[in-house]
């Protein structure tokens, strides 16, 4: 029986920001090792199967995802949302897809966004759970709670059968009182919002209960955009479907649901106690990332990404530091995170969406400084990459290439700069930039004008189908 890892890879993770940004969000980022979570993700499930994932991402997000995969050789098919609709049609989506080739595959649908750290017990539940979804259910795995957790949805099991239980129903984020009594019971497990189940079981189900949400999937993926490794649905018909989680479109209400125990010391690492709670910890309880300086201090997080964060005589705290942004958090107030974000959503800031250095296909930027009527980046171009042929209004540019080779495209004349050359684009004039060598290009850019913004790009040509 085939098995196909299908990866969910949207959301912002707006409650770790400054890290967590809706350009560049938490599944993407290096929080609990040198690899991203979703490179953890698909790390965790080559034991189980040869398949490469089949990824459902954002849009914004797909040229990250695909190198993140492809430096680990874990690069399959990406499906682009144009949208976000929720997990039950994102699942729609992949099972399409996979229904192509094989209706009856399996599909271990998981977030890219946990952390697992007892691979064999992982990895023991979803052998279970595949035994089980070949009969045709719908299986999820319910975490094994170790505490009265209030942030958590939970599973009640019913009956015994075989190595998992029928689901009784599922509930709420309770209060403390009732998560207590859900922990003494033995009977409920935290939602882990992981699943194994055949593409046509899940597809047969919810158009018996959702005949919508598969609808507007099935017209979005017949009208499919191949694009390298991306498929694109039709947005419009995506833009119809209605929005709803698969707890709540189909697994609350099939009778086919089960549920398998996973014991494998499991966190959504949904805030930034949690990532202290999963965190190795000095003899103070403190859990640090990066230069980080203690003196009579305990029971922080703390995250310095650039600089050296120096701590005394505080306790309880969380505090992360990036290139651009300081979060500075009582540890039982991290819920409240996101009402920072909302404020910078509301004064329109760049904080909340990107980081400073930004992410780009062809290699990434960072803007080390910048004033009124200037602004200055280092550039980084990867071997063999171009940036798109274009022209701007407002702005003119100075290139200073510090290591590498660059070949430029200035108005009619295309020339090589080599280390400590250099070149000034006038308004108006269309250029172009390219690595042709077998190293990374850096070069410094110095912008000058009237207006700096990211939006004062008229492209021309561009290799990856940016418009």
């Amino acid at each position: 029986m085939k098995l196909i890892p299908v990866i969910m890879a949207g959301g912002s993770g707006s409650r770790l920001w400054p890290m967590s940004r809706s350009q560049y969000p938490k599944q993407l980022l290096k929080l609990t090792s040198d690899k991203s979570m979703l490179q953890e993700t698909a790390q965790r499930i080559v034991p189980l199967t040869k398949q490469a994932p089949l990824v459902i991402c954002n849009e914004d997000h797909r040229f990250i995802v695909a190198e993140q995969l492809k430096e680990q050789d874990q690069l399959g098919k990406i499906i682009l949302e144009p949208v976000g609709r929720n997990t039950a049609p994102a699942i729609a989506l992949a099972a399409l897809q996979i229904a192509k080739e094989d209706p009856e595959a399996l599909m271990l649908v998981l977030a890219a966004d946990h952390v697992i750290k007892n691979q064999q017990a992982f990895i023991l539940s979803v052998n279970k759970a595949v035994a089980q979804a070949q009969n045709n259910t719908l299986v999820t795995f319910g975490i094994v709670p170790d505490q009265a957790e209030t942030g958590y949805g939970y599973i009640k099991r019913g009956e015994q059968q075989g190595d998992c239980f029928t689901v009784d129903k599922f509930v709420e984020k309770p209060d403390k009182e009732t998560a207590q009594a859900y922990l003494d019971s033995g009977d409920y497990y935290w939602n882990s919002g992981m699943f194994v189940f055949k593409a046509s079981t899940y597809l047969s189900e919810l158009e018996k209960y959702q005949p919508e949400i598969l609808s507007a999937c099935q017209q979005a993926m017949q009208h499919t955009t191949p694009d390298c490794d991306f498929i694109r649905v039709d947005k419009t018909a995506f833009e119809a479907c209605p929005d709803d989680s698969i707890d709540y479109a189909v697994m609350e209400k099939t009778s086919l649901a089960l549920v398998v125990p996973m014991d494998a010391e499991w966190s959504d690492v949904g805030s930034w106690s949690a990532l202290w709670d999963i965190s190795e910890k000095d003899s103070n309880n403190n859990a640090t990332r990066g230069d980080v300086l203690i003196h009579n201090s305990s029971n922080n997080y703390i995250n310095a990404e650039q600089r050296l964060v120096a701590v005394v005589g505080v306790s309880n705290l969380v505090i992360v530091e990036t290139k651009d942004a300081i979060l500075v958090a009582d540890k039982s107030q991290v819920q409240h995170v996101k009402k920072i974000v909302e404020q910078l959503k509301a004064a329109n800031r760049p904080e909340h969406k990107i980081h400073r250095e930004v992410y780009r296909p062809w290699g990434k930027y960072d803007s080390i400084d910048n004033g009124k009527r200037y602004q200055v980046k280092r550039i980084t171009v990867k071997p063999g990459e171009k940036l798109s042929i274009q022209m701007h209004h407002h702005r003119a540019e100075h290139w200073i290439v510090v290591s590498g080779t660059a070949k430029v495209t200035n108005g009619d004349k295309t020339f090589l700069l080599t280390e400590n050359e250099s070149t000034y684009i006038p308004i108006g004039v269309v250029h172009a930039l390219e690595n042709p060598g077998k190293l990374p290009l850096e070069m410094i850019e110095v912008q000058s004008g009237s207006y700096l913004g990211e939006d004062d790009i008229v492209r021309f040509e561009d290799r990856y189908g940016r418009s």
